[in-house]
């Protein structure tokens, strides 16, 4: 049945969402995580504004802000913009290849219950004892000797939303390479889903060095190891180069989705080809590789020798090429065309020279002597958040309103969307453009207040308006998607006018198999194509209308979850941990910890071998049953009332 005939109570809406493997729910799941911890991260954010506001103000102490200061960080990079963009990862990849799942439905719910868990573990930290306070690098010689259990609380967290990141990278790897409707060659793909293929990769690879280091930091804290402990023969420096192997393609597993979204929104309101397609492709791929190869240019301070920091500060410089590619291409795209003014394109419009700037600061930090003189200062703060917010937040906001119209049958108010953009982005510019001045000034950055009479009193006043700007820019768009939830439904395709990829030639609400038939892709650009040539079905099929087979929900995924849940509060309150032992963190009795970790454990592997004993093979949707839903959906979109063909 569809979700337009279903009629279900809030209890069953409820376990349907606890137990679904669509990838349409797990989509929206991501974005209502990834929101809420957008919102936290922002709140942090906005108090550590306040603290600043004023010199030598006394709003919230030194201890709290380095709290803040750490949670903001890693919640914003690990929590939200990672889960947001697997949202839409999740809710369009598939229907740009023809695609009526991912790969591993299964996965996919763990991988998000996994993530949702670790996150909501690591924020459990404020009620229990305390948050962790050593930065999100959260450096060996900081964190070895935070009292508390605020670093135990980041290792284990972080272990088990890691887990859930790389399951669902390694799930969209496989979709993209195998579950392309025929004719979809990959330099047929659309660009969103070339760039969500490399960030996936780039997990692959980067998230295994960060288990590792994560792991050696555990034993370190927990069982008296010494791996970074340099008074007993470990070097600290280690976690360095295993934090920023991932720390640094961290950027672009983030960023380049973040292209891909814009390389979407482009053509469509500039109604033209994406300007410069392969070389496009090939920049994608070369930024990816590139990423990899600069993590060092974190560490010029650290003191590698002149030889290693040369060659990261040419690689880094490097990376500037195929990124400049991608702009102009942008801009060429946009030069001559019939450009239409909306909401994404704003967002769109505003990104790239916000991102620019963002990139062209990050540059001159390749250049080892002034990284030496800038690196622990304000400058470094706006050069990041103009990467993150000028270029990932931008692309995230103005794609919840291009893309809102497929996956939720409804649109966010236009006036709304254009004034939430300019108060949203005056506000980003007020923060962080003066910040660059203030780190020019000598303003360090991760001081929780500063002297009088230094100069930084007026850009820092300037800097909190602006975040507060930003944070009334936040709730305008909160306040639009809860206005949409009672708007006029779409129930039509291509809601824009002008889509070119296949996504838009369905008709909304979806069915929940996505294609009835399978498309056959006949080029870049299929949807535009079968418009062209006056196909009003917007595409053609590769297979007859027959069975479609569909995964059966799973409530295994959650269970799974829970157990790690369950086993991670086991190993924080070990009684054989340093901070326990030491008597700056609660611990508890032997039997109790060891009942936890093993009976959490022992939950998880429980339902993996019920996993792996259980035949499972889904179910088949007959083609009376797909007619019967066709007819209900086109019944609802012609009259707006459910179950037509009853």
């Amino acid at each position: 049945m569809s979700s337009v005939t279903q009629k279900k109570g809030f209890g069953a809406h409820v376990w349907d969402y606890l137990t679904t493997v669509d990838h349409k729910k797990i989509a929206i799941m991501y974005l209502a995580a990834g929101t809420l911890f957008f919102a936290i991260a922002g709140f942090e954010a906005l108090l550590m504004r306040i603290q600043l506001m004023f010199p030598e103000s006394t709003f919230i102490s030194a201890g709290l802000f380095n709290e803040l200061l750490t949670m903001h960080g890693t919640t914003m990079l690990f929590l939200a913009a990672t889960p947001l963009l697997f949202a839409f990862m999740n809710a369009i990849v598939p229907l740009q290849i023809g695609a009526r799942d991912v790969a591993f439905p299964f996965l996919n719910s763990l991988g998000f219950w996994l993530f949702f868990l670790g996150a909501i573990f690591l924020h459990l930290s404020f009620f229990l004892g305390g948050a962790p306070d050593a930065g999100w690098t959260s450096y060996a010689s900081l964190s070895l000797y935070s009292p508390g259990h605020g670093i135990d609380f980041y290792i284990l967290g972080l272990q088990i939303s890691g887990a859930g990141t790389l399951i669902s990278g390694i799930n969209f790897i496989v979709t993209i390479i195998t579950m392309r409707a025929p004719g979809m060659t990959f330099m047929r793909m659309p660009l969103f889903t070339w760039t969500s293929l490399v960030s996936s990769s780039l997990i692959l690879f980067a998230f295994p060095p960060l288990t590792g280091g994560l792991f050696l930091m555990l034993v370190d804290r927990m069982f008296g190891a010494n791996f970074f402990d340099h008074t007993m023969g470990g070097n600290t420096i280690i976690w360095e180069h295993l934090f920023w192997i991932f720390g640094h393609p961290e950027v672009y597993i983030l960023v380049l989705p973040a292209f891909g979204l814009f390389s979407e929104i482009i053509p469509v309101f500039a109604r033209k080809r994406l300007f410069g397609y392969s070389s496009m492709v090939f920049a994608t791929i070369l930024i990816g590789f590139l990423g990899f190869m600069v993590w060092a240019h974190h560490m010029f301070t650290v003191g590698l020798g002149a030889t290693a920091n040369a060659i990261f500060a040419v690689a880094t410089m490097a990376i500037a090429v195929p990124t400049g590619m991608k702009v102009f291409n942008w801009i060429l795209t946009i030069w001559g065309g019939s450009i239409k003014v909306t909401v994404p394109m704003l967002y769109a419009l505003g990104f790239i020279p916000s991102f620019v700037a963002g990139g062209v600061t990050g540059i001159m930090q390749a250049t080892a002597p002034l990284d030496y003189q800038l690196h622990d200062s304000y400058f470094i703060v706006a050069h990041f958040h103009y990467v993150i917010v000028g270029g990932i937040v931008t692309a995230l906001f103005g794609s919840a309103h291009f893309y809102w119209p497929i996956m939720f049958n409804r649109t966010l108010n236009h006036k709304l969307g254009v004034l939430t953009f300019w108060v949203f982005f005056t506000g980003f510019h007020l923060t962080f453009f003066l910040q660059h001045f203030l780190g020019l000034m000598g303003m360090p950055r991760r001081v929780f207040t500063y002297m009088d009479g230094q100069g930084w009193d007026l850009f820092n006043f300037i800097s909190t308006i602006g975040a507060m700007m930003m944070g009334v820019g936040v709730i305008l768009l909160v306040v639009d998607v809860l206005l949409s939830i009672k708007s006029e439904p779409v129930n039509r395709r291509d809601y824009w006018g002008d889509g070119r990829s296949l996504e838009w030639a369905i008709e909304t609400p979806l069915p929940f198999y996505n294609f009835k038939q399978t498309p056959l892709v006949r080029g870049y650009d299929p949807y535009w194509i079968e418009k062209e040539e006056g196909n009003k079905e917007g595409m053609v099929y590769a297979e007859p209308l027959g069975e479609i087979h569909m995964p059966n929900n799973s409530i295994l995924p959650l269970v799974m979850s829970i157990g790690t849940f369950i086993a991670a509060f086991g190993a924080l309150y070990s009684p054989w941990g340093d901070q326990v032992q030491a008597g700056t963190a609660p611990g508890t009795s032997p039997a109790v910890s060891l009942a936890l970790i093993i009976g959490g454990l022992g939950l998880t592997i429980a339902c993996m071998i019920i996993r792996s004993f259980k035949d499972d093979l889904g179910f088949h949707v007959t083609v009376k049953e797909i007619e019967a839903i066709e007819a209900d959906l086109a019944h609802y979109r012609a009259t707006g009332k459910k179950g037509g063909s009853k």
